[in-house]
């Protein structure tokens, strides 16, 4: 069976995790998302955990090196012996072209890169409509699933707040450094013919329907 092995891009709030999600548990390959692994490599106080560490401790960025780094451990893992898929990760194109050097390295010649799109705006409502109970965690959205009583839990009856990346000026400001800083790699994966595109406006379900196609017909047809 061919090894299905998946990059997943697109803006923020796109919803790449949910489907990173389903798709894990549907083609059971592990979904790697480098903020998860990273924050993992800390906890264990490994060496490449350390180092990244004395980086976010002076409220530096990891550097790209230290990353893929990581990110080579991580493939090398019994788990990822099917395939993997990386969410969120490259975000630049000098990340991408550091990436696939590594793959060369690893021997992985074949993989796919799978863009979600959708309106920016409809993102940005969806967004800051979101609300979080202060004690049990629970998210509610204002438009979709509001609670039952204004500002109040229906869980525990505590009171909901905005977290600051779901205030509009936030949301907006990381359209604005992923448009400068993530787009490009549409074009760089599609001159390169890896590139495939899914609209990310609908159900959980037919989003998910229209990517497992893909990937059916990418790798298993």
């Amino acid at each position: 069976m061919t090894r299905v092995r998946l990059l997943l891009i697109g803006p923020p709030g796109v919803g790449k995790g949910t489907q990173a999600g389903i798709i894990s548990r549907k083609f059971g390959i592990p979904q790697i998302a480098t903020g998860d692994m990273l924050r993992q490599e800390v906890k264990n106080a490994s060496d490449l955990g350390t180092k990244a560490k004395a980086y976010m401790d002076r409220g530096e960025l990891v550097p790209d090196s230290l990353v893929i780094s990581m990110l080579e451990q991580r493939l090398q893992g019994k788990d990822a012996g099917k395939g993997f898929i990386l969410d969120g990760f490259p975000r630049t194109v000098a990340q991408a072209d550091a990436l696939e050097i590594k793959f060369r390295e690893l021997g992985i010649d074949r993989f796919l890169v799978i863009e979600f799109k959708v309106n920016e705006e409809s993102i940005i409502t969806r967004l800051s409509a979101r609300r979080v109970c202060s004690k049990c965690g629970k998210i509610y959205n204002m438009l979709t699933e509001p609670p039952l009583k204004d500002g109040l839990c229906n869980e525990c009856g505590s009171s909901l707040y905005q977290r600051d990346d779901d205030k509009e000026t936030t949301i907006r400001e990381r359209f604005k450094v992923y448009n400068s800083k993530t787009a490009p790699l549409t074009e760089y994966y599609a001159n390169k013919g890896l590139l495939k595109t899914v609209r990310a406006d609908g159900s959980i379900e037919s989003i998910n329907s229209d990517v497992t196609a893909i990937i059916e017909k990418a790798f298993h047809g």
